[in-house]
Formats: C-alpha cells, sequence, structure tokens
C-alpha cells in the first residue's frame, strides 16, 4: 500500500471516529435534557405525554397531604391560572412550604397526576426559578382574578 493510500485511510478512519464520538456525546445530551413547563402549559398539553420533564410554580395553600406510609407526599402546583397534581415519595427539602415556589421532575401519569421523581424548593424568600416567576406572571396577565402570586 501506498503512502498516500495509507494518509487518506488513516484520515477517515480518524474523520469516522470522530463523527462517533459526536454522534455518543449528542445522544447523551439529548437523554440527559429536562425540559420545564408551567401548569398551564401541562394542562393544554403542550408537554411530553411520555418522557421527563419539569413542573414549577407555587405549592398551593392547603394541598399538602401525606400518606399513611410517612414518606408519600400529594400537593397541587399552580401558576394562578392552573394547577396540576403531584405526588411524591421521599423526602422535601427543608424550604419547602405551601404558597412559596416549587420546581417538581419527573413524569405525567396517566391519570393526570404528575410523578415527581424530585423536588427543588426556592433557597431564600428573594429567589423563584426564572422559569416559573415568568410562567407565573404570564397566568396572572392572563387571569387577573386569580390569586396574586409571591413570585419576586
Amino acid at each position: 500500500m501506498s503512502p498516500r493510500k495509507r494518509r487518506a485511510l488513516a484520515i477517515a478512519g480518524g474523520l469516522g471516529l470522530l463523527a462517533a464520538a459526536a454522534v455518543l456525546v449528542l445522544n447523551a445530551l439529548q437523554s440527559n435534557l429536562v425540559f420545564f413547563f408551567s401548569p398551564t402549559q401541562v394542562m393544554a398539553k403542550e408537554a411530553p405525554a411520555s418522557g421527563s420533564f419539569r413542573v414549577g410554580g407555587l405549592v398551593e395553600q392547603g394541598s399538602l397531604r401525606r400518606e399513611a406510609d410517612g414518606l408519600t407526599l400529594r400537593f397541587v402546583v399552580t401558576d394562578t391560572a392552573h394547577t396540576v397534581p403531584v405526588t411524591y415519595q421521599g423526602l422535601l427539602p427543608d424550604l419547602f412550604r405551601e404558597g412559596k415556589g416549587v420546581v417538581v421532575a419527573g413524569k405525567l401519569g396517566p391519570d393526570g397526576v404528575f410523578r415527581a421523581t424530585e423536588v427543588l424548593a426556592k433557597h431564600d424568600e428573594n429567589y423563584m426559578p426564572p422559569e416559573a416567576a415568568d410562567a407565573i406572571k404570564r397566568a396572572s396577565g392572563a387571569n387577573p382574578g386569580s390569586m396574586r402570586a409571591e413570585a419576586r
């Protein structure tokens, strides 16, 4: 084999390896990508029917219920226009409270209940995830008679 053919073969092999690496990286990024939706978007069926995503808003006052096992919790996330019922099994963050901002990650069940695998609470009084704050502001603007959001 001539040196020219060996060089061309090496370049083609290198490009093939580079393409394979790029495909693997993009596949890993795609599988770890989690989108954020407001309760209004979830109710409008803009969220994926299957697959994980995040829902953010406020924990509705009076909606927190503990099951008999002590670890399963049910609560409602609202953006003041629409609500999404959530069930979660595990320990909640210390800052989780009714009326405060929350983002939950998980999947929407066929019964319309969001099954959370992770609960994220805001870390101080002045912070809410920007996506949740924007969703609440948009919902409040569309529904002026609704309860006022505590997002700052």
